[in-house]
């Protein structure tokens, strides 16, 4: 995972992100509470990526721009 706008410039676009969320669960034997920054780093991607390249842009690493938006609010309410 390098810096945001290197990430969100990769190809396919915010995938070294998604790769650290991967890297992480594995390690911390699929406890996905522990990979809290991790996601969090992926979510601050894609909402770039998105807002870049509108809401009908699609990358493998993302989900959907109305289901990241629904994520990020919930995660910023505290409700998982």
């Amino acid at each position: 995972m390098g810096a945001l706008e290197d990430d969100v410039k990769f190809d396919p676009p915010c995938h070294p992100r998604a790769c650290a969320i991967q890297d992480c669960i594995q390690k911390d034997n699929f406890k996905e509470e522990r990979c809290q920054k991790q996601i969090d780093a992926l979510y601050e991607c894609c909402n770039l990526f998105y807002q870049r390249s509108g809401d009908e842009a699609s990358t493998v690493s993302c989900p959907k721009a109305n289901l990241l938006r629904l994520k990020m609010k919930q995660r910023a309410e505290g409700v998982k």
